[in-house]
């Protein structure tokens, strides 16, 4: 990930600490709507995250201001498109929803507002969120005559099930923070005011353990699930292997003997 807050136009990325960062969805005063240079965007800024994660261990992803997460698809800028240009830009959306999903590094949603369409599909990428009182949540593109092209018909259905999945894509209806906190789409539902320190206070305690563990159980929970339970487990024993020869692995066993907190390098 950059390490120069100012490179991307849409989005603004604050250093928490050494190992947490907070990366804003940045367009305030459109919502911070979903528009192709949004896309780009986010398609750098995890992909960086994936291929030199550096000393990250975990990112919080929110929505400036207090009224929105992610209102959706940018249908300002769609105006008039032609078919070739909404097919292009889309591929940049479906680049944008793999390195979300395959950023070894955990991804936090922290939803503040409205999180409609291409922005619920953005909050289903993360590994997990957590939500204000006043957040809402819909996939609404059937109401457009399109459907969710975000990863909304895989990730939807995998948090919440595929008869209430059906049910908020098919209808296209909004649903309040409290109802994805029941359905299972949301973690955690706080005040306002609470959601980004909680989101950072769970976001350091990820960041306190080893980052090789968490980057391999991350990634055997998410390919395990879509697998037979026999090769998930050999998937997660391949997971596992890989820390046995670390200086982490080490560490971790010493502090637990030596009665402290094990300092973790990530090698």
């Amino acid at each position: 990930m950059s390490s120069n807050p100012s490179a991307f136009e849409t989005l603004s990325i604050e250093p928490v600490d050494e190992h947490v960062t907070i990366v804003r969805l940045n367009r305030p005063e459109a919502s911070n709507a979903l528009n192709t240079q949004m896309g780009r965007d986010l398609v750098r800024c995890f992909e960086d995250a994936a291929l030199d994660p550096k000393s990250l261990r975990c990112i919080v992803l929110t929505g400036a201001g207090d009224k929105a997460f992610c209102a959706g698809g940018d249908l300002k800028e769609r105006r008039g498109m032609t078919d070739e240009a909404w097919t292009r830009q889309h591929v940049i959306f479906e680049r944008m929803v793999r390195a979300l999903i395959d950023c070894p590094v955990p991804i936090i949603g922290a939803v503040n507002g409205a999180a409609y369409g291409g922005g619920c599909e953005i909050a289903g990428c993360c590994d997990f969120l957590h939500a204000a009182e006043t957040a809402r949540f819909a996939l609404t593109e059937v109401t457009l005559g399109i459907m969710p092209g975000g990863g909304g018909t895989q990730t939807l259905p995998r948090a919440v099930g595929e008869r209430r999945a059906k049910e908020l894509i098919l209808t296209g209806k909004p649903f309040t923070a409290a109802e994805a906190h029941a359905w299972g789409l949301v973690n955690e539902v706080f005040p306002p005011s609470e959601l980004l320190p909680a989101a950072l206070a769970t976001a350091s305690r990820i960041a306190r353990n080893a980052p090789i563990s968490v980057r391999q159980a991350k990634l055997s929970i998410h390919r395990g699930l879509q697998l037979s339970l026999r090769d998930g487990l050999a998937l997660e024993i391949e997971a596992y292997n890989r820390m046995v020869p670390t200086e982490d692995r080490r560490e971790g066993v010493l502090a637990f003997n030596e009665k402290r907190t094990p300092n973790f390098k990530g090698r």
